[in-house]
């Protein structure tokens, strides 16, 4: 055990704080709460919502790669892009977007892509 003073939550499931005598409200900080909304710069607020209209996706200015397609991939939404093996298309990331995916443009076309299902090319 640690000695001193430990603030945790207080809702925790650990063993340890179960059996901790609870601190009384009194002793606690008081600490304002502000909402927190996340904001990405440049990005939609569709995207940082977890949304994404490839409408509203623009290509970075620089950054844009030549990926061809490993193996079909059939899209699960409208918000990802349906991949045909052995096809080329340009790929990109956006800042707070998942590692996993990028953004893939065939044509006219665009959407997420799986990173998996690409060879990125120089």
């Amino acid at each position: 055990r640690f000695s001193g003073t430990f603030v945790g939550n207080a809702e925790s499931a650990s063993p340890a704080a179960a059996t901790s005598p609870p601190v009384a409200a009194a002793t606690l900080p008081a600490v304002p709460t502000i909402p927190v909304v996340p904001t990405i710069v440049g990005v939609p607020n569709s995207m940082a919502e977890g949304v994404l209209n490839p409408n509203e996706v623009k290509p970075p200015a620089s950054g844009t790669r030549r990926a061809r397609v490993l193996y079909d991939y059939e899209a699960a939404d409208s918000t990802e892009l349906a991949l045909l093996a052995d096809e080329m298309i340009t790929v990109y990331s956006l800042p707070g977007m998942d590692p996993d995916w990028l953004i893939g443009e065939r044509g006219n076309q665009k959407g997420k892509v799986p990173v998996t299902y690409l060879e990125l090319l120089s």
